[in-house]
């Protein structure tokens, strides 16, 4: 096929190819875009029905390796290509602030981590689009982020619940490690005289290299434990917050 559309016009190019070029595009097969754009780099002006071109569509689709094509136009194309409208007066940061495939959000574990994509993928693309364009109205009379805010309201929903849960479950489970771990550190190895109640190895040497590991162990699991929960859950639920603070702040949530 490449060598063929080589000796075509823009025209018949795109009758040829245009639909092979989405599908491959919703798909994800890098490889045939990649071969189709350099075999001829106007095809990546083609329009599907809703006259939105492949980049855009992969920006919809969350193709990250299709859509880093962009980056091999130069910066005046990439401006062009980054502020065409659809038929819904949809620029492309109108199309991330679209909710992921759910085909690509399973592939996330947890709510919240979905949404800290979504986010991530919306400010890649927002870094592509002229200024001006971030508070371009659709047909909808929404900018890119009210349109993001409408279309991941359930997800930030879900992505507190999701972390109200987990930390639940971490606190539990550090419990009881901390616990299992108290007890151990007070248990004597061999266990004591029934008539002095003094350790048995009290004069034994290993008996001090035991209260010095029991308690360093003791010691290593709180600190563990708390270390997990701060880094992890309290890390996401701040970027949650972080996100609803800057968001209200613009009035949209």
């Amino acid at each position: 096929m490449c060598e063929v559309i080589k000796h075509l016009d823009g025209i018949d190019m795109e009758d040829l190819c245009g639909g092979a070029i989405f599908q491959a595009v919703e798909l994800g097969v890098f490889e045939f875009i990649d071969r189709i754009f350099q075999a001829s780099p106007d095809l990546v002006w083609s329009n599907n029905q809703n006259q939105r071109n492949p980049l855009q569509f992969a920006i919809e689709c969350r193709q990250e390796r299709i859509y880093s094509l962009i980056y091999r136009l130069d910066k005046t194309e990439r401006n062009v290509i980054g502020n065409l409208g659809d038929t819904s007066n949809s620029n492309m940061l109108h199309m991330a602030a679209m909710l992921s495939p759910l085909a690509k959000l399973d592939n996330i574990s947890g709510a919240a981590l979905q949404m800290q994509r979504e986010l991530q993928w919306f400010k890649e693309v927002e870094t592509i689009v002229l200024p001006r364009m971030r508070d371009t109205l659709n047909a909808e009379n929404l900018t890119p982020r009210a349109l993001f805010t409408k279309n991941h309201k359930e997800l930030v929903k879900e992505g507190e619940r999701w972390m109200k849960e987990t930390a639940t479950s971490c606190t539990v489970v550090g419990a009881l490690i901390i616990t299992i771990m108290f007890a151990s550190a007070f248990t004597v190895p061999g266990g004591n005289n029934g008539e002095t109640g003094i350790p048995i190895f009290l004069k034994k040497k290993l008996f001090m290299v035991f209260i010095v590991s029991d308690a360093i162990s003791l010691f290593s699991s709180t600190t563990s434990v708390l270390m997990f929960v701060s880094s992890g859950v309290v890390k996401k639920n701040f970027e949650l917050l972080e996100f609803e603070a800057n968001w209200s702040n613009s009035g949209l949530l």
